[in-house]
């Protein structure tokens, strides 16, 4: 979908980081048609997760495959080929050319998306250095997101301090999904490369990744109305 169609609403992917499967199905209930779109990650993944895929996709929710998977080639457009029958809208893969190139392979002929993770937003520069990486953050993203665009990747997961550069490199083509969201006052947690959601939308994002700040808050269903609001009033639109 072109981003200037995307609705507010539909913006805002709030991850199920939660410890088993009741918590989780137990959030969804209690956020109800405030959160249109959720994540599973490694965390609820490992813990019997992976078929609410199915089951969020067919209430009507679309669902991110948070795996990151990073593996040989066969082994991960294999993995992708499973996934794709999931239900998922998106899987992410790590941006490394022989993953995403494999992973397109596997996904073909599905509805799946890819995004490929760039560097993760708790890492720095000195993260990276100390990794034994001789780029600094902004110079490996902006490195992986070419690749990623000439493979054939549908999107980037990336910080929001990136979201203005990548747009410039990827035009309005890909996908931006910015984790690191936190809204004005919250706590930045283990996040390092940090964004409220007006400025990550006014920087280009598509997609804000807010976690904590919702499942995390006395009232989720009304933390996650007021996100969509801000989403809703940085793009001039009603929230929908």
């Amino acid at each position: 979908m072109p981003p200037a169609k995307i609705a507010p609403r539909d913006r805002l992917i709030v991850p199920l980081d939660l410890p088993d499967v009741a918590s989780a199905e137990a959030m969804v209930a209690r956020l109800g048609d405030s959160v249109t779109f959720y994540k599973i990650g490694y965390q609820l993944a490992y813990a019997g997760g992976l078929p609410m895929i199915g089951r969020l996709a067919g209430a009507g929710k679309r669902v991110f495959a948070d795996l990151k998977l990073h593996d040989i080639g066969n082994t991960v457009a294999r993995g992708v080929e499973s996934v794709a029958k999931s239900g998922a809208t998106f899987l992410t893969v790590h941006a490394y050319p022989q993953t995403m190139k494999a992973a397109v392979e596997g996904r073909a002929g599905s509805d799946l998306q890819l995004l490929a993770v760039t560097v993760l937003t708790s890492y720095d520069d000195s993260d990276l250095h100390a990794a034994g990486y001789r780029l600094g953050v902004s110079d490996l993203v902006e490195a992986r997101a070419r690749q990623a665009r000439e493979l054939g990747i549908d999107g980037l997961v990336c910080s929001p301090q990136e979201a203005a550069a990548l747009r410039g490199i990827v035009g309005d083509g890909m996908h931006l999904v910015t984790p690191g969201i936190r809204p004005a006052g919250a706590s930045t947690d283990d996040q390092k490369r940090i964004m409220t959601p007006a400025r990550a939308i006014a920087a280009g994002a598509d997609y804000l990744v807010v976690g904590r700040p919702v499942t995390g808050a006395a009232d989720p269903k009304a933390a996650a109305e007021a996100i969509v609001a801000e989403i809703a009033q940085a793009l001039g639109r009603q929230p929908g």
